[in-house]
């Protein structure tokens, strides 16, 4: 009897010590971000992290999907453009993202009440305002109006885009062991806010339409003004000589162009332009098949809504993965097979386009899921190498301003991909109604998304723990933290490129 009772006193521990161990395991699973978002917000600051939500998550992120979305279908069913001129109009929409390294050459020289950040955010969120309250508010505007407010929406975005990406590379700078850790924190907040963005676009457009959409864009412009006010900034300069600001434009360009002149940076830099570029851009063609009657599967906005947002889930997930697995890769390694597999992702098009899917037995539905998962996921984990080799190549100074111009470089690529996709639309004579070269077309974008693979040796072979600048540089960053005044910096920086 007692050895049965210590059999089973012993079972009962050992059963407790197993559910014991499944809370623990659920708890530290749950609190594991929690403690992430902690620690970030302890090496940097909480404003900071709050920053990067409302930037990445709210305003790119969320109110990038509704804008995606709303844009789609104000182009097609209130302007009744054709898919090649609005990919074009949408290449114009996203012109102020080409013009970036102004954009931080202003929040690097130009402070405006001693502060170098906050106001830009302030500006950036009264363009957003005005900006979706006149294209909501006018149901009738004339194209070149409707053009004009969505590129002043988009520059309101790009600039605080470019502000915070300049807090990002500067504490990438003070810190380099965070740098993987903030371009995930950024890639989280912006699949997540998408995924809630796409997922809502549907809904609110079958209740209020293109306009009223536009309307709800004022909502992530409005809190792109409270990351003004609440932003911690260190580098307070009340007393800047603002005489001094010319020269300092000058020399801030003249570091930007002799950095850039250096084959370590200039070399990945024409890599990012190739990739981006190469992978034309005809989401305006596949967006009219997919909501025609005819030739299309015809599906409905909250359907069209709902496919997006489960491809922004696979870009969490490839965000999740580059974060959990494969972040500390060599850049060249991990560019190789996720360029490769970009251009095989690509093949779900044509197969849904040439409705194989059907012969399988696999709904549109379904598939389109798939597929736009597949290639979400693929496309982030692209994308996050080339993130945070950006950082990499940003010298100390003027991170604001080089890590800009190397986005610049990349919305070019991306401007190049929208207005080369839309041209091929125009050729094959893909139209509103007529969708048969719409197979070619997919095929062309395919073949073409490989082909940087041949330009990968431009590509550095060290990983992200690793320094890509040249020593002359990483000896500027040195110097640069015992200069007296931000010129000093400056022309430190100029003295020790130009002596390589």
């Amino acid at each position: 009897m007692v050895e049965n009772g210590n059999l089973e006193a012993s079972g009962t521990e050992v059963l407790e010590e197993g559910n014991e161990h499944r809370r623990r395991g659920f708890f530290d699973f749950v609190c594991a971000p929690v403690c992430w978002f902690k620690m970030l917000a302890k090496e940097t600051h909480w404003s900071f992290v709050f920053g990067v939500v409302v930037i990445y998550g709210i305003s790119q992120g969320l109110g990038g999907a509704l804008c995606r979305v709303g844009t789609s279908y104000y182009m097609k069913d209130v302007q009744k453009l054709q898919p090649s001129e609005s990919q074009i109009y949408g290449g114009i929409t996203s012109i102020p993202w080409i013009v970036k390294p102004l954009w931080g050459l202003l929040t690097d020289v130009l402070p405006i009440w001693g502060y170098r950040r906050r106001p830009y955010f302030i500006l950036a969120g009264l363009l957003g305002v005005v900006s979706m309250l006149v294209i909501s508010l006018h149901s009738k505007l004339l194209l070149a109006l409707a053009v004009m407010s969505l590129t002043a929406s988009s520059a309101g975005v790009a600039i605080a885009d470019v502000t915070i990406d300049a807090c990002v590379a500067q504490n990438s700078i003070n810190a380099p062991s965070l740098a993987p850790d903030m371009q995930s924190l950024c890639a989280f907040c912006s699949s997540i806010g998408a995924l809630v963005g796409f997922f809502l676009s549907g809904i609110f457009l079958h209740w209020i339409g293109p306009m009223g959409v536009f309307g709800l864009l004022t909502i992530p412009a409005g809190l792109i003004l409270s990351v003004g006010i609440l932003l911690h900034e260190s580098d307070y300069m009340p007393d800047f000589a603002y005489k001094q600001v010319s020269q300092k434009f000058i020399d801030a360009t003249r570091a930007m162009w002799t950095t850039l002149k250096c084959c370590d940076v200039w070399r990945p830099c024409l890599y990012m332009y190739m990739s981006l570029a190469l992978s034309f851009n005809i989401h305006e063609g596949l967006f009219y098949w997919y909501t025609d009657a005819k030739g299309g599967p015809s599906f409905s906005q909250e359907t069209v809504g709902f496919i997006f947002s489960i491809g922004s889930f696979g870009s969490l997930l490839g965000a999740i993965l580059y974060q959990n697995a494969l972040k500390d890769h060599p850049f060249r390694d991990l560019l190789l097979w996720t360029q490769l597999l970009h251009g095989l992702s690509g093949m779900l098009d044509l197969i849904l386009v040439l409705r194989l899917n059907l012969k399988f037995g696999i709904p549109d539905y379904f598939f389109i899921v798939i597929d736009q998962s597949m290639s979400q996921m693929i496309g982030r984990l692209k994308w996050m190498p080339l993130l945070v080799l950006s950082t990499k190549l940003c010298p100390s100074g003027i991170e604001g301003t080089f890590f800009a111009l190397l986005m610049s470089i990349d919305n070019t690529g991306v401007l190049s991909s929208s207005w080369g996709g839309g041209f091929l639309l125009h050729v094959l004579n893909v139209t509103r109604t007529k969708f048969d070269n719409l197979w070619l077309a997919i095929l062309i974008r395919n073949i073409l998304r490989v082909s940087p693979l041949c330009l990968l040796f431009l590509i550095p072979k060290g990983d992200p723990n690793s320094f890509v600048l040249p020593p002359e540089i990483l000896n500027a960053k040195e110097d640069t933290a015992t200069a007296g005044t931000e010129n000093l910096e400056l022309v430190s920086l100029v003295n020790n490129v130009d002596g390589r």
